[in-house]
């Protein structure tokens, strides 16, 4: 089991229940060490006195306020505790709010909160039915490693967690820090706007995160591991160039065909509004053209219809796959490379390997 990051008092009115503060996510992200190039020598970092150059215990480090240059007002870590005595060890609910009316920026860090003891199950039980059934989060204040944090206390999932939250006066204003923002005036045609809205709503999917991973470390693993056994590493394509405003509406038509819609559906959209979504309509095949009725194939060339029907279907049943579910198929499958391939590179892979490789691979 996981240690406490924090222990303390979670109070609710007169309730009060004794709490851990636990974790609620971890970083599988890869870790290098720090090594003097040409040797295997490792590199660490000291705390170093600035004026001796020797180096100073942890110990005898305390926190120190810049008054003025080289002039710092000192504080012991019991001095902070005793300017507000038990608040360090509180986490007390003020309030009620329906998280909906909280913009997301203001959320940091969710840890998970759990009873400190079996003796205080049952408080901790209540306390958790009772926000579940209000659907709402308890806000309250509290610190930990010498820092006020604002917090919403929130029941999911049968237990109760803990989401960190900004203060006002640290979220930006965008207006005020992000250059070249579009005016609302810029113009907009009907066509680009209704092949937007297409493209996003063919891009559209169910959230199902354990289908999200890192890539960029699968990456750097393959590139260890290439290294490691003196292979080289084929490289990932370069930065994708900007969209010319001039070819606009050309790349949106190829976006659509690359999401499997062709062109002129966007534009029939676009121009009677009374039609149904992509979505709803027939079929497309590799071609573009709507699928018609099936055809009975000639006896003679049945085998090879057969075969010809077959791709079609496959190729047909992969144009339709975002590029999240075409990488699981080819990790099912074992592609080498997939982390460093586009959507139509993943797509190529798969039409071209056969579907009992991966099996193979797996058994082996």
């Amino acid at each position: 089991m996981a240690r406490p990051l924090w222990t303390g008092v979670l109070s609710f009115g007169l309730v009060t229940v004794p709490i851990a503060l636990y974790s609620a996510t971890e970083s599988h992200g890869v870790s290098f060490r720090q090594i003097q190039r040409g040797t295997a020598d490792r590199v660490r970092n000291k705390r170093v006195n600035e004026r001796t150059g020797e180096e100073v215990a942890f110990g005898d480090i305390v926190k120190g306020f810049e008054l003025a240059e080289g002039e710092y007002v000192i504080v012991e870590p019991d001095e902070l505790e005793q300017i507000s005595p038990g608040r360090s060890k509180t986490i007390e609910i003020t309030g009620f709010v329906d998280l909906d009316q909280v913009a997301p920026i203001y959320f940091d860090t969710t840890y998970y909160i759990g009873p400190k003891g079996k003796e205080y199950s049952k408080v901790y039980r209540l306390l958790q039915l009772a926000m579940e059934r209000r659907n709402r989060a308890g806000l309250a204040m509290f610190a930990m490693r010498g820092k006020s944090y604002l917090t919403a206390v929130k029941a999911e999932g049968g237990i109760l967690t803990a989401h960190t939250m900004h203060f006002a006066d640290e979220v930006r204003d965008p207006q005020h820090e992000v250059d070249n923002l579009p005016d609302e005036d810029i113009a907009v045609s009907d066509l680009e706007l209704a092949a937007a809205e297409q493209l996003i709503d063919m891009l559209s999917l169910e959230w199902e995160p354990e289908q999200w991973h890192d890539t960029y470390s699968e990456q750097v693993r393959e590139l260890v591991q290439a290294k490691a056994e003196g292979r080289e590493i084929a490289a990932s394509e370069g930065p994708v160039e900007a969209t010319n405003v001039i070819d606009l509406m050309d790349i949106l038509n190829r976006s659509l065909a690359n999401a499997g819609q062709s062109p002129e559906d966007a534009s029939d959209e676009a121009g009677d509004s009374r039609k149904p979504p992509a979505s709803a309509r027939a079929p497309k095949g590799a071609s573009g053209k709507k699928s018609t009725s099936a055809q009975q194939p000639q006896p003679k060339a049945a085998a090879a219809h057969k075969t010809t029907s077959k791709a079609k279907t496959a190729k047909s049943d992969l144009d339709s796959l975002t590029k999240a579910e075409l990488y699981k198929r080819a990790t099912d499958l074992d592609i080498p490379h997939r982390s460093t391939m586009t959507r139509d590179q993943l797509q190529d892979a798969l039409e071209h390997t056969p579907t009992g490789r991966g099996r193979h691979l797996r058994s082996a």
